[in-house]
């Protein structure tokens, strides 16, 4: 049963905030752990793990362990994989003609079966109780459609469990916001952030469809796949949106947001 879903960022901001509007963010990432205490697993899909371009990936590894940090913050640990419900949703996925993979190295199983992970997916799991997972990546190339039915397999899934699950999307935005940052500043960035922003305030996550490709392009984001995939999640089971929060302390655009059954 799919409890609940978020979207959660990935900048080390958020660890130890210097801003209050940074220092709200943290608070609703901290209220999200609190919902999902209940959860006996996550899905949790990550823009920064392994970059495929034109498939969807669903790891298998047994064991997730933490090895790549942003900017020298290391956040050590090791995650346990619900290979159960990772294999349905690979499964499925692959039934219904998505273009996906699933992913292993070095064993199938057992200790030489493991995964690493980044700060795309450490700091969201800094802020939620250490349960099993499935981590998947999201693809540029797949077509909008495609990443909206593989939310959709994942709701219809995660329905059909005996286990209490949660979805993360792991996003940060648009990152042209500082003309000192890496990308240097670029008003499409905030028109994005301000666009996306109000559909998951208003909980009408549809007009995410609605957004031009050139938009998406030119503000540097992140975020807009993974929100896609949560869209045809929130398609399938109909989730109310409770917290909402943003902030851009940096050169990138940070949001938090928590939907509920």
């Amino acid at each position: 049963m799919l409890i609940g879903a978020a979207v959660m960022p990935h900048g080390n901001p958020v660890l130890e905030p210097e801003d209050e509007e940074t220092r709200r963010l943290a608070e609703v990432l901290r209220k999200i752990g609190k919902e999902f205490k209940g959860a006996e697993a996550y899905v949790l899909i990550s823009p920064h793990n392994v970059r495929m371009s034109d498939h969807l990936g669903v790891v298998m590894a047994e064991h997730l362990v933490s090895w790549l940090g942003f900017e020298g913050k290391e956040l050590p640990g090791e995650w346990e994989t619900e290979r159960d419900l990772a294999r349905k949703i690979y499964e499925s996925a692959k039934g219904a003609g998505l273009p996906v993979v699933d992913l292993n190295f070095a064993a199938l199983s057992g200790e030489y079966s493991r995964w690493p992970l980044s700060w795309g997916e450490l700091i969201p799991l800094q802020f939620l109780e250490r349960k099993p997972l499935v981590l998947l990546t999201p693809a540029r190339n797949v077509s909008r459609e495609a990443l909206v039915r593989f939310g959709e397999i994942i709701a219809e899934v995660a329905e059909r469990s005996e286990k209490r699950v949660a979805f993360i999307a792991s996003a940060d935005h648009g990152h042209g916001h500082d003309e000192n940052g890496p990308y240097g500043k670029v008003k499409e960035s905030e028109e994005y952030d301000r666009l996306v922003m109000e559909i998951l305030s208003e909980n009408r996550l549809e007009r995410l469809m609605e957004i031009p490709e050139e938009l998406v392009r030119k503000a540097l984001v992140d975020s807009y796949w993974q929100l896609l995939v949560l869209h045809g999640l929130l398609k399938r089971v109909s989730m109310k949106v409770r917290e909402t929060a943003y902030a851009c302390p940096t050169y990138f655009g940070m949001a938090g947001a928590l939907w509920v059954r």
